[in-house]
């Protein structure tokens, strides 16, 4: 039986939300991974170079890193402070929104064909673009910027509300004050997007000509000289006369909105922006927070998440055929771990039987995070066969002989919902086979169940439930094992249980292609 449950990120996040953040957490752990560990999820790989830009031939004149930012201010432009509509809800996705005028253009569709895979039941998909946003900047010469998940990904169109070039000055004042900035901020959110990317001829050719030029194949007019890296030029450029930004120095007045905003306090902000590169680094990280920040009322986001010093990851626990042994893998990411020595990290644990076991564990890589000013190091569990009565409880690790323990709380690991090595799979034109779950007897759950992402009919993330039929064992088994077909085409599942009307999860995903051949 399937069931199709609504419960998105948001739901997860509940008890989550503003409190300590202890491992495991998936809610938590999921946000703060996509937000760190950017090498694993590939979204550095799409806007490095900086110059980057997947959907056309090299010299197209165009970065997805300026796409990223201008799709996250599209969508937040929506909000209404006053009756809290609109703002960072990923209504941008939707085609009445795209194909109004003030969302002309490719690169909103781009964004999302780029960035959706990375939304999961704990990651909206407006929490992937204000993410993508802030990576976009800090990976391409920007400052480091706050990040908080929670949003609520949008169900239907916003109300239109984007400024557009040809408007007036009261008209893009009267704008941003709706959407919470005052004067003097309209003036640095805007002066912080365009130190990336540009205007497209295609797109207004009112105000950008053909440009011939083999390099920029798509005709963009750039707003100042580095248009593929953060940095004050376009305010240098623009206080010095000799900016080439398409909305300063248009032939046509009339769409020479930058023009308007940067002169409306008389060129004070863009004077300081150009004499302070700090400045305008400081202002940027400021502003494009609260942009990625301003969501519909009603919405509550995290805390600002910020990596772990030590976490575990991928952490296997499953069960023998002959239920005699559990195998047990995991990695574990160090923080900003110095580079200059080698070190010595433990895996210590207990386990059911008030036994202590600690083995040591081998560096696997160093990856760099936040354009280069964080490092992530991991290491990798050896592969550990675990008596099944004894099983595991919490874990401690030494690195350098100092204990990392959350505190005194330890990293809690649960043996009692794992995965069964009776799983296997049959591969052919579609992947078939059996799925197994052990249960502990002692947990008594009233269903069990695989569960697997899907999507509901406005692209929005959802967990999808196929329940499990519990197969006959031994009586003195420790676990009863439950099993299901393959089904829906999902490669990678976790699982779940009810356990007195209460759903718990595992976060241990797998993929298919993670178990046996079935035998024939």
């Amino acid at each position: 039986m399937l069931r199709l449950a609504l419960r998105v990120f948001v739901t997860c996040l509940a008890t989550a939300t503003n409190a300590l953040y202890i491992w495991p957490s998936p809610p938590l752990d999921a946000l703060e991974a996509m937000r760190f560990d950017q090498d694993r999820n590939g979204i550095t790989d799409l806007i490095q170079p900086c110059s980057l830009f997947i959907f056309a031939a090299p010299g197209a004149g165009r970065s997805n890193a300026a796409d990223w930012i201008r799709t996250a201010y599209h969508d937040m432009a929506t909000h209404n402070i006053t009756d809290g509509t609109g703002g960072m809800d990923a209504s941008i996705r939707f085609a009445e929104e795209q194909a109004r005028a003030e969302n002309v253009g490719d690169g909103f569709q781009n964004t999302l064909a780029a960035l959706l895979g990375l939304s999961t039941r704990y990651i909206s998909i407006a929490d992937v673009l204000a993410a993508g946003t802030i990576i976009a900047f800090e990976n391409c010469g920007g400052p480091e910027i706050a990040f908080r998940g929670g949003r609520v990904d949008a169900s239907e169109p916003n109300a239109p509300g984007v400024p557009e070039p040809q408007q007036d000055l009261e008209s893009h004042t009267a704008a941003f004050a709706r959407q919470g900035f005052t004067q003097t901020e309209m003036i640095g959110l805007v002066a912080c997007g365009h130190t990336f990317g540009g205007v497209q001829q295609a797109l207004f050719p009112q105000i950008v000509p053909v440009l011939n030029d083999t390099n920029n194949a798509q005709s963009v007019s750039h707003f100042d000289s580095t248009f593929v890296t953060f940095d004050n030029n376009v305010a240098t450029e623009y206080i010095s006369g000799t900016t080439q930004n398409p909305l300063v120095v248009g032939l046509n007045d009339t769409t020479n909105s930058d023009k308007r905003i940067f002169a409306s306090d008389g060129n004070a902000t863009m004077a300081s922006f150009a004499s302070s590169a700090s400045l305008f680094a400081s202002t940027c990280a400021d502003l494009i927070t609260r942009m990625v920040d301003t969501v519909p009322a009603g919405v509550q986001l995290t805390d600002v998440i910020t990596p772990l010093p030590v976490k575990p990851d991928l952490i296997d626990l499953t069960l023998s055929v002959d239920q005699k042994t559990m195998q047990f893998t995991g990695m574990l990411r160090v923080w900003n771990l110095p580079q200059t020595t080698t070190h010595d990290v433990r895996l210590l644990w207990d386990d059911r039987a008030g036994g202590t076991n600690n083995v040591s564990l081998v560096q696997s890589r160093v990856a760099t995070s936040s354009g280069g000013r964080a490092t992530a190091t991991w290491f990798s569990f050896p592969t550990l066969t675990l008596d099944v009565t004894a099983g595991i409880t919490n874990m401690l690790f030494a690195i350098d002989n100092a204990i990392e323990d959350q505190g005194g709380v330890g990293f809690a690991i649960q043996d009692d919902l794992i995965w069964s090595n009776t799983s296997c799979i049959t591969e052919g034109a579609t992947v078939t086979g059996k799925l197994a779950i052990a249960v502990r007897n002692d947990l008594a759950p009233t269903r069990v169940y695989a569960e697997s992402l899907g999507r509901d009919a406005v692209d929005r993330p959802v967990v999808v439930e196929t329940d499990f039929t519990l197969q006959p064992g031994a009586a003195n088994a420790l676990y009863a094992v439950w099993s299901g077909a393959i089904a829906n085409g999902q490669q990678d599942f976790t699982i779940g249980a009810e356990i007195g009307g209460v759903k718990v999860t595992r976060n241990d995903i797998r993929s298919v292609f993670d178990f046996s051949p079935c035998a024939t």
